[in-house]
């Protein structure tokens, strides 16, 4: 019974260490996240610059900065539950069809019966529910993330289009809509950055703090040595698709918050824009490495594009293609800073 737990362990050691390669190499990619970090906030910062001399009235001006950091904190907080399912070799395309799903079913009447609690109960709930189908349907049905992802996608939107027939459903709890009231700023700081940044700095700790962590990038980066190794890879799958779910759940809920509403076409293209925000950020598209932080300044950049380019009344096909320039050149940075992985 000994020597075939000894030969898998070395296996297992065998395979890991092909993935990590030698101890000065593992030092290497480290680096690397930190001058993209870097990078990112040099690019963030040029784009401050453009902004502030293209529409410096509007652009600087305190209430449009707050208005930058709370649409960004709704699509930051999916990226972040992205982050971690692309960093194990997984995607999620069902991300924004979720969140539309769930900010539905929580601003239907029966549910705002129930008040404050009620509205932010069901978005989560329903939020975690489709990531546990997704999970089920990868980790146990054995499909591709993609066709399981992609099925959901088509699920949850026709589902939502199904619970309000095309019409918005209004929120009627005032205490969902004073929290994004200006009134309930902290030191001139939306609740929803707030709750945003909770949820950054948990992702963060949870990816480089935790084993959760660790397995999640083991996964990632050689599935089948984590299993030698002793990870249950389809639980820890089916938990990466669960918190997935849960930020799609909390992204709802801050969504109803911002827009008072809940409609059917909520969420559109947030799949794209949250893999575009984790892959421009350093997150590996195959997997085994992800940053936390690069992801959440990856969506302060798109962000910001979007804002300059709305106040300086660009057409929206133009900021497309610089959204669609920028995401090539990340991808091009990857693959020349990590051969290896290529």
């Amino acid at each position: 019974m000994t020597q075939p737990a000894t030969a898998g362990q070395q296996e297992a050691a065998t395979s890991a260490a092909k993935s990590t390669g030698n101890p000065a190499s593992s030092r290497r990619p480290g680096l690397r996240w930190d001058v993209r970090s870097l990078s990112l906030l040099g690019v963030l910062a040029v784009l401050i610059a453009v902004g502030g001399i293209t529409a410096p009235d509007a652009f600087l001006a305190t209430s449009n900065l707050q208005l930058v950091l709370t649409q960004a904190s709704v699509i930051g907080v999916v990226t972040v539950g992205m982050t971690f399912v692309i960093t194990s070799g997984g995607i999620d395309l069902s991300v924004g069809a979720i969140v539309a799903l769930a900010s539905v079913w929580a601003t239907t009447v029966a549910t705002q019966e129930f008040g404050f609690a009620g509205v932010l109960f069901t978005a989560v709930v329903v939020g975690v529910g489709c990531g546990l189908v997704n999970g089920l349907l990868i980790a146990y049905g054995r499909m591709v993330p993609f066709i399981a992802t992609l099925a959901m996608l088509a699920s949850a939107r026709g589902l939502a289009l199904q619970i309000t027939d095309g019409s918005t459903q209004i929120v009627t709890v005032a205490s969902v809509l004073d929290l994004g009231a200006r009134d309930s700023y902290v030191l001139g700081v939306p609740p929803l950055v707030l709750i945003f940044t909770a949820v950054t700095v948990i992702g963060w700790l949870l990816l480089n703090r935790t084993t959760f962590g660790r397995r999640t990038v083991a996964v990632g980066g050689n599935a089948e040595a984590a299993r030698l190794a002793g990870i249950d890879v389809r639980r820890q799958r089916l938990y990466l698709y669960l918190l997935s779910g849960l930020c799609c759940g909390i992204a709802a809920f801050m969504l109803i918050v911002l827009a008072g509403s809940g409609q059917n076409t909520n969420g559109n293209l947030y799949e794209l824009d949250a893999i575009a925000a984790a892959i421009i950020g350093g997150t590996l598209l195959s997997g085994g490495r992800g940053t936390i932080l690069g992801s959440v300044l990856g969506v302060l950049v798109f962000t910001t594009i979007t804002n300059i380019f709305a106040l300086n009344n660009l057409e929206t096909a133009v900021q497309q293609i610089a959204k669609g320039a920028i995401i090539v050149a990340a991808v091009l940075v990857q693959r020349r800073s990590a051969p290896g992985d290529a």
